[in-house]
């Protein structure tokens, strides 16, 4: 049993040797794992047989994932050794034997190979975008014209017409945010760079005067009726004085202004009376020129009032030409313009079947019975038991008037006018009588009416 003893103990100890190996092997692959797997985050990732198309992120991971499973072996391990400790004769023979196994001791760091992300990087810069408020670029734009112009904020909040209204405390308070705070100065800056030339070009012509463009301009006399050609030579020599968008265009407009309000050097605003001097307001309107006071003509009004004008008359031309064409229609409808009459007819009363002529100077119009007959029988003409006996009587006075009388229940119309029951109505040439939706034209013998007219004109004075 002794001899055997040295044999079990190498036997024990290889096999306490392999243990080791084995659990220091186990130990490297948890430490691996860990680390890889704080490394990649862990997707979940569907059953279904169908998936969704993956998104650039996606792809990137999952490629990153397939690339750390596909590496065989166990991962780089550098041992840490003391300095001054080298490896013992019974730790190489472990290792040598072992073969691909490794035994390390349990100091050690594991270095995984970094990980790095794709980053997908936008072809456009990225704007910094902030909300400025009410405070549009073409207001900051204004501000630091008319500052700069007037070096007076209140000036720039009575003179300047901004987007929207702004009282001067905020006025004041942009200014001071733009001169000194850095963060609102440069998203200011970076605004009004983006705006379009044409638009500085506008803000920029509506600039405020200056104390020293005004003085320059007072100069100019107000008896005089200066051109523009006086003002673009003030504008050549004094260059640096007027603002760079000036043209003598707006400095004659603002020249009038100042005229207006009395602001020239050779005007002076007179003192009001004093005392009993006082004026009250007849005498002031008295004093007032009435030359002064006229009006402009308004040339847009007077074209637009020549064009009505000239509408209107060619409409009157039109119905002019078309009035043969409305006569010849209504004969033809009539049957004839003029009737044939002879020298016992007065008038006729013509329907659209039957024509009755007045050859006496009163006649009666009705409904014809076997016991009451009637002068004009108006069922001839169509259907009139609407129409009483006795419906109307048309008679002719001594001065050539014919007049008609309803007698009958139902009104008598007289080109549309309709006469009651009890009342009378002149009789016109080609009038239109309407009874109970017979329809007839009362024509007369002009000719035959005449001579009457003049015989009893002959009789008026005997």
């Amino acid at each position: 049993m002794q001899a055997g003893d040295p044999v079990v103990g190498v036997a024990g100890a290889q096999s306490r040797s392999e243990d080791e190996e084995s659990l220091g092997v186990k130990d490297v692959k948890r430490t691996a794992t860990q680390a890889f797997g704080s490394g990649v985050p862990k997707r979940r990732s569907s059953s279904r047989s169908i998936k969704r198309k993956k998104f650039d992120d996606e792809l990137v991971e999952s490629s990153l994932v397939k690339s750390s499973s596909r590496v065989k072996g166990p991962p780089v391990i550098e041992p840490i050794r003391f300095s001054g400790s080298e490896p013992s004769s019974s730790e190489k023979k472990k290792v040598t034997k072992s073969g691909t196994s490794l035994s390390l001791p349990l100091t050690m760091v594991v270095n995984p190979a970094p990980i790095t992300k794709r980053v997908k990087k936008s072809k456009q810069p990225l704007h910094i975008t902030k909300d400025l408020g009410r405070w549009k670029p073409t207001d900051d734009l204004l501000l630091i014209n008319a500052v700069l112009q007037t070096t007076d904020l209140t000036s720039v909040h009575l003179g300047v017409k901004f987007s929207c209204r702004f009282t001067l405390r905020e006025i004041k308070e942009r200014w001071y945010s733009l001169l000194y705070d850095p963060v609102i100065s440069k998203l200011a800056w970076q605004a009004m760079r983006q705006l379009h030339p044409e638009a500085i070009a506008a803000i920029q012509s509506k600039a405020l005067f200056s104390q020293a463009e005004e003085a320059l301009l007072a100069k100019v006399g107000s008896t005089s009726q200066p051109k523009l050609d006086v003002f673009q030579e003030l504008l050549s020599k004094q260059p640096a004085v007027f603002h760079q968008s000036r043209t003598p265009k707006s400095l004659l407009v603002h020249w009038q202004l100042l005229k207006q309000y009395y602001l020239l050097d050779d005007q002076s605003v007179q003192p009001l009376p004093k005392g009993d001097q006082v004026l009250n307001f007849s005498d002031a309107e008295q004093m007032v020129d009435d030359v002064k006071l006229k009006e402009s003509r308004d040339e847009v009004l007077e074209h637009e009032l020549m064009i009505s004008d000239r509408h209107q008359k060619r409409e009157i031309r039109q119905l002019e030409q078309e009035l043969p064409r409305w006569q010849v229609l209504v004969d033809s409808i009539t049957g004839m313009s003029m009737p044939d009459f002879d020298n016992q007819t007065l008038a006729a009363l013509r329907g659209r079947m039957v024509r009755y002529l007045m050859r006496s100077r009163e006649i009666t119009l009705g409904r014809a019975t076997k016991d009451k007959p009637i002068d004009v029988d108006l069922s001839l003409e169509g259907p009139a038991w609407k129409i009483s006996r006795k419906q109307g009587i048309i008679k002719l006075k001594n001065n050539g008037d014919f007049f008609i009388a309803n007698e009958g229940r139902r009104p008598i119309y007289i080109d549309g006018r309709p006469v009651l029951s009890g009342n009378k109505w002149k009789l016109n040439n080609n009038s239109v009588v309407e009874i109970a939706g017979l329809r007839f034209v009362f024509l007369i013998n002009l000719e035959l009416i005449s001579l009457i007219k003049a015989e009893a004109a002959k009789m008026a004075p005997q």
